[in-house]
């Protein structure tokens, strides 16, 4: 096993991304709206590049194998659903999670049964439902491709007598196959299931999944060129996520100098944004002295920070969307090093 771990070492950062279900799509967005839009050069290939970032390599995979690419050191990273990983990871393996909660490819992996079954919904009723079928001579079949994470939640739920069924296909249409009683699988809206006949448990949530930067420990740790890399993508990631949740706000305020309109601005500690206000003279036509102010506030504080802005008479208020907001240390990349044992 061990002569299989790592055998990308040709100095390039590795990082895969699905190459199919629901998360192609969106894992583009997300890049790109990271400033790390990929290049494929041709739709047929299964390795692209982040033009962006100097000694990156895309690598295409299908969703449910990265992470286990990602564990054997074929690639250093890897984006994913928490589900897949959670699912897939080896427990003492070289893979680990890097930054989760990424804001993209949001689902849940849940416990559906047959609408007809008006007296199952809980798990308390389907615990129930195993003991009498266990009586009758079978076991309740579940259908599903999160074996790992359904046993573990069905034991944890007093429900122990039950067989997994594997399933390649479409798991939706199990129950009405007839191979399967119920079935675990993913939704984002739940419209796929109802349209089959399908309810979704009240307790029946086994995980809420997004995306996740998934990475190995052990090539990164080895190679220098590949950490610097990483801590670009984690960094520029981060960045983005920080960016989501604050505005720019400017506009021109009237007054003597350039302390006297901050303090007029800092009146109201919320206007105060991140640091404080920028404060630059706007040389007027006719002479009048103003001031343009600018400052970064949070998405909950905007319409707060306009009204003050109005208020001490501001003119021309102007809001736009932060692209990036960068800390003065990276707390994903400082949490990297962390497990790799290097802080």
């Amino acid at each position: 096993m061990a002569a299989t771990k790592n055998r990308n070492s040709n100095g390039r950062l590795r990082i895969a991304i699905p190459s199919d279900g629901a998360l192609y799509d969106s894992t583009q967005e997300f890049l790109a709206a990271c400033g790390m839009p990929v290049w494929r050069p041709s739709p047929r290939r299964y390795t692209a590049s982040i033009p962006s970032i100097n000694g990156v390599e895309v690598v295409y995979q299908r969703s449910a194998d990265i992470p286990s690419k990602v564990e054997d050191g074929n690639v250093d990273l890897g984006l994913v659903g928490v589900d897949r990983y959670q699912e897939f990871r080896e427990e003492d393996g070289d893979g680990f999670l890097i930054l989760d909660g990424l804001g993209y490819g949001q689902c849940e992996l849940v416990v559906a049964v047959p609408d007809g079954w008006a007296d199952v919904d809980s798990m308390a009723d389907l615990a129930d439902l195993a003991v009498e079928l266990r009586e009758s001579g079978r076991d309740l079949r579940i259908a599903t491709k999160y074996p790992r994470m359904t046993q573990r939640f069905f034991f944890g739920h007093g429900a122990h007598y039950f067989t997994l069924v594997p399933v390649s296909g479409t798991l939706e249409a199990a129950p009405a196959m007839g191979y399967a009683d119920i079935i675990v699988d993913i939704t984002a809206t739940g419209v796929t299931l109802r349209e089959n006949r399908l309810k979704q448990l009240a307790d029946g949530t086994i995980i809420a999944s997004e995306g996740c930067l998934i990475g190995n420990s052990r090539s990164l740790k080895a190679q220098p060129g590949k950490l610097a890399a990483s801590r670009e993508i984690v960094e520029r990631i981060e960045a983005s996520k920080n960016a989501s949740g604050y505005y720019r706000v400017t506009a021109n305020v009237e007054g003597p100098s350039e302390e006297v309109v901050a303090e007029k601005v800092m009146e109201r500690p919320q206007a105060a944004g991140l640091q404080g206000p920028t404060v630059a003279r706007v040389f007027a036509p006719d002479g009048r002295r103003w001031y343009a102010v600018t400052v970064f506030v949070s998405k909950a504080d905007l319409g707060v920070v306009v009204d003050h802005f109005r208020a001490v008479g501001g003119v021309s208020v102007t809001v736009s969307q932060a692209d990036y907001v960068f800390p003065q240390e990276s707390a994903g990349y400082r949490s990297l090093l962390a497990a790799l044992g290097l802080r």
